[in-house]
């Protein structure tokens, strides 16, 4: 036997199944050479020391393995040259070198240089959910979890590109096949076989991120802007007497709907304290004042925080901290107290707020405790999302939180559910890992960190559509987490039941002509009917060539306009804050529809977009009602709604330098766009955000 452990090089790819014993290595590595009409590899040592126990029982020794690697390695070479494309490999030097550290204690040098030198595209490890097989060379069953762990780990610790296949054997096939041709455009493509296992383990499939990098090339069509949705253009402006009605309506009607509130609430709070956060990185206080540093960064936001320090709802009990740590903490100079109070705010080691998410920070100030917005969000539900005594919620958050919030209900639910006699179920999701966006530089190349892994960004609010799509209720109220009020819980109530009184009625007619339909009870002359209740209540205009319909294909049409999930959505005066408003907008087919729009979505070269944006009137304050059930109460598949083509391309710093990556349609923009739209005026006292902490001195926020 030629003693050479080199390996060949070839353009085939090779895949390595990998695994203890009797784990389908050799089943798995039949299948995948038949299906792809290509050579597999056996097991050398399978022949060798079965020969060796047929001539005189010897079994396995220390001595055996470098023989083994030798003979394993002359065999995959010698059918790597027969390979067509792929080439399968039942074993290899890796695992010779892993029995041979396991068995015996120790590796050969010369084994352990070449198993890490030898290259395959992928690594199958094989699970130890299939039965262990006896025959004359094979080991005992015990201890498999311990071996199969070994096997996992030395593949992490040699930095091998794998992926675990479990289940039965035509599952592992099934499950292979499709990895292998990810994996072969993906390499057609340009990207390592590190770079797959990456995107295949975050749950992406390969076609979305080529989706994105396409996307990421080629730009992002602007939204065609007609006009400003106005009170007298795709606004419905409502008298406080109708919203007293709307809301009588929705009271009358709640208990036979199971009713949900969903409050996005993943992230930091990074952003609130962005200005905080400057000022500590760019000030030193051995070198200048604040007061020069405000007028230095003309930093109007930290002159404003410093006045009104101490109406905040955290003051007292950072204060308190600050003289348990400076016993002179009275007589230390105002710019010291000043700085002292901002550094333990932020510090990771106290209170760290900005690395918290805004659903645990304290948010107002009553007289007997302090108020975070989980408390806020759950009196909220007690007053407008009840049906039967019982209020379900639902907050997404970020893994690492999680139990910031359970602690966070824990700490109030009681007192709020005991008093109203109501039964508050909460649950939780998280962000979908699949719905994550790669990152490129300016080249269009994939952006890695330091260790050479793939820079991956959220995907952005739109990702939350999953979340929502995954909820089992009859209507459900949307509100950000940051949007809560100290004052005015009745005021809150009645514009939030009124807007679900609108949906409720608009629902009943939608779905009485969904049944109509259904039942074939709709003739020639009610079409007209509903027509103008899509055009008057619905803002959907039918396409010019409708009339030249036959009644059977204006009944499908009608049909296909009406059966879709419908939002209600509060819209605000428009008082110059950042975010999207409501408009008139056309898509590519000429089709006119409400949709809330972005500045970022909007071609700002463009004098006549300009003006139009310029012309809006209200906000979209993210204030919505859904209904997400089709009549026979059966749950629409939102995901088949959502306009694709209004993503949103975003620039972030890497390490200094800019790098862009692909969000998701967002939650109530484009993941909604092929919604039944309903606009709906509401007064600003719905609207109170806290998007930097200075906002917690706003009237809304404060004590009265």
């Amino acid at each position: 036997m030629e003693k050479d452990l080199r390996q060949q090089k070839t353009t085939i790819i090779k895949i390595a199944l990998f695994g203890p014993e009797s784990t389908g290595k050799t089943t798995l590595a039949k299948q995948l050479a038949d299906y792809y009409e290509t050579e597999w590899v056996p097991e050398f040592a399978r022949d060798y020391l079965q020969e060796k126990w047929e001539e005189n029982k010897h079994i396995c020794v220390a001595d055996d393995m470098m023989p083994i690697a030798y003979g394993q390695t002359a065999l995959e070479n010698e059918k790597l040259a027969n390979a067509n494309k792929y080439l399968f490999c039942d074993t290899n030097l890796m695992v010779t070198k892993v029995f041979s550290e396991m068995y015996y204690g120790f590796c050969d040098p010369l084994l352990n240089e070449a198993a890490l030198k030898h290259e395959y595209d992928l690594f199958f490890l094989t699970d130890i959910d299939v039965p262990w097989e006896k025959d004359d060379i094979r080991d005992t069953p015990e201890g498999r979890e311990t071996v199969f762990s070994v096997f996992k780990q030395t593949l992490i610790d040699t930095k091998k590109p794998f992926i675990t296949l479990s289940g039965d054997k035509e599952t592992r096939l099934a499950k292979a096949t499709v990895i292998i041709s990810e994996l072969t455009i993906a390499k057609e493509k340009g990207f390592t076989s590190s770079d797959f296992v990456q995107i295949y383990d975050r749950g992406i499939p390969l076609e979305k991120i080529l989706k994105q990098m396409e996307i990421l090339d080629n730009g992002i069509p602007k939204s065609n802007l007609i006009s400003p949705a106005t009170t007298d253009n795709g606004i419905l402006s409502l008298s406080e007497k109708d919203f007293e009605d709307k809301a009588v309506f929705f009271d009358k009607q709640k208990e036979n709907l199971k009713i949900k509130k969903f409050v996005p609430a993943s992230g930091a709070a990074t952003r609130m304290f962005k200005f905080l956060n400057a000022f500590l990185n760019d000030f030193d206080i051995q070198e200048e004042t604040i007061n020069a540093y405000i007028n230095r960064k003309k930093d109007k936001e930290l002159a404003i925080f410093i006045i009104g320090m101490d109406k905040f709802p955290f003051f007292k009990s950072i204060d308190e901290k600050l003289r348990e740590i400076y016993p002179d903490f009275e007589t230390l100079e105002r710019d010291y107290k000043n700085y002292y109070f901002i550094k333990l705010l932020l510090s990771p080691d106290n209170f760290n707020f900005a690395n918290k998410p805004k659903a645990v920070l304290p948010f107002h100030w009553y007289e007997t405790h302090i108020a975070t917005p989980i408390e806020e969000h759950l009196n909220e539900c007690i007053h407008y999302a009840t049906s039967n005594k019982v209020s379900n919620l639902h907050f997404t958050v970020s893994e690492n939180h999680q139990e910031l919030f359970y602690r966070g209900v824990d700490e109030v639910i009681e007192k709020i559910e005991e008093p109203a006699g109501v039964k508050i179920n909460i649950t939780y999701s998280y962000q979908n890992r699949s719905t994550d966006s790669i990152t490129i530089d300016g080249e269009n190349r994939l952006v890695k960190d330091k260790n050479g892994n793939l820079i991956f960004r959220p995907g952005g609010h739109g990702a939350l559509i999953e979340n929502l799509n995954n909820l089992d209720a009859d209507l459900i109220f949307i509100k950000n987490i940051d949007n809560v009020i100290q004052n005015h819980i009745d005021k809150i109530t009645l514009y939030k039941k009124a807007l679900a009184g609108v949906l409720i009625e608009i629902q009943q007619k939608v779905f009485s002509y969904l049944k109509a339909i259904d039942q074939n009870d709709v003739k020639e002359n009610h079409l007209a009917d509903i027509v103008l209740f899509l055009k008057e209540e619905l803002n959907v205009e039918m396409s010019n060539d409708f009339s030249k319909f036959t009644f059977e294909n204006k009944v499908n049409k009608i049909k296909e306009l009406l059966d879709r999930p419908i939002r209600v959505c509060g819209m605000v005066k428009n008082e110059g804050e950042p975010g999207g408003g409501p408009f008139w907008v056309m898509n590519d087919k000429g089709i006119s529809s409400l949709q809330i729009v972005e500045t970022s979505q909007v071609d700002l070269t463009s004098k006549k977009q300009q003006a139009i944006l310029a012309e809006a009137t209200h906000f979209n304050p993210v204030d919505l009602v859904c209904g997400i059930k089709n009549y026979k109460k059966e749950k629409f598949d939102l995901l088949q709604f959502v306009d694709q083509k209004t993503g949103f391309i975003v620039e972030k710093s890497v390490d200094g330098k800019t790098v862009r990556s692909y969000e998701l349609p967002g939650l109530w923009n484009g993941s909604m766009a092929n919604w039944l739209t309903v606009f709906v005026a509401v007064p600003l006292i719905t609207f109170n955000p806290v998007k930097t902490v200075n906002d917690l001195l706003k009237a809304a926020h404060q004590p009265q």
